[in-house]
């Protein structure tokens, strides 16, 4: 296609592929293209005026995407926080979900303007053994949140079925969530999009119920959300609460999921339409995210905060704790919570099988049906959720502490993600005319250097208290080492830094 374009076309389509360097992240021979232009649109590069009927045209991605705020290892860090830090995070968690919402935006850019997607674009931009550790990294993210996901909609089935089923039996029911997907799919995205629309639905109602038959205090909700404060008695929940709304394997599918609906690439006005629904979109779901996150920190301020209870509540016990607290006038609340849970642990580990299949493919340029990467990719998480569950069946408290252990697995994996897409969206030679600007660049890449750093103090933090002896202390400071060197390696690259040196170098 690009041989064929004139001189003032090709800056546009900068990083549009061809079918020979590429493989599209959807097929049209599997009838998951959506065909967004009708023949009724005119042929100008200027964008069509606003259309609700384009706009839910458009709507699905987004709502996919939103699932990472809202998985089982989201929901601990909420009620981990409402219940030590009280109201006092609330803004806290308002801000960071107003930074992953421009972090994934910034991942859809990337989609509708290039026509291909982060993973695929990582493979060309770095050499080999960087793409490849790249790769690495996201699947060592991957696994640790689908260890999450798993384990959470496990302790959902557990507390649904009084305890009948043990945690690994849980694991063995969540991890055939898989087929579910990929008989979905042979049906078109829209009866994908739609499951997951349910399941949002879901986790809405159920926390909506709670939190009504909690009722929490709305002046202090209020003022958690307006008034920033922090205190050194919170800032590890702080930090955490930061830390669990970026994931990283999240900011690689967003940018597959755009390329669900059929774009004209060759015209500017349709490529800036779609950024503008799929901006809309977002937005919207990262809203229903948001209150739903704050439903949930709520419920556990208003019933634990300032209680002996609070530095023990976890993910599996929660519903034990709310039920002995409220018991519930209306509605069951255990079952309440262990619904919203299931409908949180269900959701998460689809979307974590279909990001696994873009990252797999697309940084190892594999030609596999995609069924078989699926399998690969839940083989990778479903083996280790099975050890964990048989090993800490047994003890909410080890439990958590793993848990723990593996929010800091991903948090430390979020500049492998962030800085490649800041890379790239900055670049006119991959985004044409759609490269962000001075502004956003700088705004940006202050916003990855303080989620580096928040992340960074969490992995010290975690460190100092979990690593023990000096044989663990040396391996854990060469692995740190290694680890600023690669991250420190990225920023140059993707900075004006890069092209200064290896030009000095070449002289």
């Amino acid at each position: 296609m690009a041989s064929e374009l004139d001189d003032q076309q090709r800056p546009l389509l900068a990083g549009s592929p061809s079918d020979s360097d590429s493989e599209r992240a959807f097929d049209e021979d599997e009838k998951v293209i959506i065909s967004i232009t009708s023949e009724s649109d005119s042929d100008d590069d200027s964008p069509p005026a606003f259309s609700w009927r384009k706009l839910w045209r458009f709507t699905g991605p987004g709502f996919l995407m939103c699932i990472a705020f809202l998985d089982p290892g989201n929901l601990e860090g909420d009620l981990q926080a409402g219940a030590i830090a009280g109201y006092s995070l609330l803004w806290l968690l308002l801000w960071a979900t107003v930074i992953g919402l421009l972090v994934q935006l910034l991942s859809a850019r990337l989609g509708v303007a290039t026509g291909r997607h982060l993973a695929e674009l990582c493979r060309e931009e770095y050499p080999k053994w960087a793409s490849v550790t790249l790769w690495l990294m996201a699947e060592l993210a991957l696994i640790g949140a689908d260890i999450q996901e798993v384990i959470g909609s496990a302790i959902a089935i557990k507390i649904l079925s009084g305890g009948a089923v043990p945690l690994w039996a849980g694991v063995v029911i969540t991890a055939f969530d898989c087929f579910i997907f990929l008989f979905l799919e042979n049906y078109g995205v829209r009866k994908l999009e739609a499951l997951f629309g349910i399941l949002v639905a879901t986790m809405a109602i159920s926390f909506a119920i709670i939190f009504g038959e909690t009722k929490p205090s709305g002046k202090e909700l209020l003022i958690g959300v307006l008034v920033p404060k922090l205190s050194s008695r919170t800032i590890k929940q702080a930090v955490g609460v930061v830390g669990c709304v970026i994931m990283p394997h999240n900011v690689f599918l967003h940018s597959a999921l755009v390329q669900s609906r059929k774009i004209d690439s060759t015209k500017k006005g349709r490529v800036q339409e779609a950024m503008k629904y799929y901006s809309i979109e977002s937005t919207i779901a990262l809203i229903i995210s948001f209150g739903i996150n704050v439903c949930v920190t709520t419920v556990f301020a208003n019933g634990f905060y300032g209680t002996p209870e609070a530095d023990g509540i976890g993910l599996e016990n929660a519903g034990q704790y709310l039920k002995d607290k409220f018991g519930g006038k209306l509605f069951p609340i255990l079952y309440i919570w262990g619904i919203g849970l299931l409908a949180s642990g269900q959701s998460s580990t689809i979307t974590g099988t279909y990001a696994g299949q873009f990252i797999m493919g697309g940084f190892l340029n594999l030609r596999l049906k995609k069924w078989v990467r699926a399998l690969i990719t839940r083989s990778f998480a479903i083996v280790p959720t099975i050890i964990v569950a048989l090993i800490f069946d047994t003890s909410d408290d080890a439990l958590d502490q793993f848990t723990e252990a593996l929010n800091v697995l991903q948090s430390v994996q979020i500049p492998f993600a962030l800085i490649p897409l800041l890379t790239l969206v900055s670049k006119e030679q991959v985004m044409g005319v759609f490269k962000i600007g001075n502004a956003m660049k700088i705004l940006t890449w202050v916003i990855a250097a303080f989620l580096i750093i928040i992340n960074g103090y969490l992995l010290l933090d975690f460190s100092s208290t979990e690593v023990h002896g000096v044989a663990p202390i040396s391996i854990l400071s060469v692995v740190l080492t290694v680890y600023v060197a690669f991250v420190l390696y990225l920023i140059v690259r993707g900075t004006s830094l890069w092209s200064r040196l290896t030009s000095s170098v070449s002289k």
